[in-house]
């Protein structure tokens, strides 16, 4: 693919999942003129004077490295424009302290190695992260960075490009609610967001206690992967209070009654109640 390429010069480096074992193929590789490989532990640098660019980089030999072989190198001038490329960024691969590279000289500095794009510094450092989500947890938008160097002077711009998300959906129910009424509500939520993209549904509210619904049956275009249901029973506290005002379910209604819906304490009399109610009929 990068061979396809006629106008552009490709640097890259290996990171932790992909790094250079032994026997890796980057190392055997016979890369076209225009692409740049870095076989290199420490630092080490590509110059392109065609386009007045020199690229600096280092490349991992093993899944976790904690040294920092940024640490110390200065830009050197050597072309108008000048850019640090960096896999890390936490404890455990190459940490990077934002205030120790920005004072390097780079005119950017490309970051690798977290998913989620993050602008660090506007115009001088951030993660373009993975062009597409990885997985379930990792939402929001992906793309990549577009920037020019012109007099030193970097813009940078994030530009969406992955062909889905994965979106992390609640659906709110209430008690006269049924499973139908519930699967055309998650079906026009998702066509609203987009069939494309893929889920996790989080149903959220209180349904009656009557009924428990199918999840699994509600997954319409075959894009949900997660369902969660965080729904709780609506009972009639004072009515089943009344009808059990002699036994510990009724004592524990009236301990608890009269807190309000976003309470700690409502929250434990609906599981409670949930929980004796299952009891009594067992």
């Amino acid at each position: 693919m990068f061979a396809r390429l006629v106008k552009t010069q490709v640097v890259f480096c290996a990171g932790n999942h992909d790094y250079l074992k032994k026997d890796s193929y980057y190392r055997t590789f016979s890369w076209e003129k225009h692409v740049h490989m870095m076989l290199n532990r420490e630092l080490e640098t590509v110059e392109l004077p065609e386009i007045g660019t020199v690229v600096y980089g280092f490349s991992y030999e093993s899944r976790e490295r904690t040294d920092k072989p940024y640490a110390g190198k200065r830009a050197k001038g050597g072309q108008p424009a000048e850019i640090l490329m960096i896999h890390g960024g936490d404890e455990r691969h190459v940490p990077v302290k934002r205030e120790e590279v920005s004072n390097l000289g780079y005119d950017y500095i490309a970051l690798g190695h977290i998913h989620k794009p993050q602008n660090i510094i506007p115009g001088k450092m951030a993660y373009c992260g993975a062009p597409e989500p990885i997985d379930k947890n990792d939402t929001g938008k992906h793309g990549y960075i577009y920037g020019e160097i012109v007099d030193k002077k970097c813009r940078v711009r994030f530009v969406p490009s992955a062909v889905r998300e994965y979106i992390h959906m609640e659906i709110r129910v209430t008690e006269d609610i049924s499973g139908s009424i519930l699967k055309e509500k998650i079906r026009k939520a998702i066509e609203e967001k987009g069939i494309q993209h893929i889920y996790k549904i989080v149903i959220t509210g209180f349904r009656s206690p009557d009924i428990l619904f199918d999840l699994q049956a509600m997954d319409v275009y075959g894009n949900i992967i997660e369902f969660v249901d965080n729904t709780k029973p609506s009972y009639d506290f004072e009515k089943i209070r009344r009808q059990n005002k002699a036994n510990i379910l009724g004592k524990f209604i009236g301990q608890l009654e009269g807190y309000g819906e976003d309470s700690i304490q409502y929250r434990a009399l609906c599981e409670g109640v949930q929980a004796l109610m299952e009891t009594k009929r067992g």
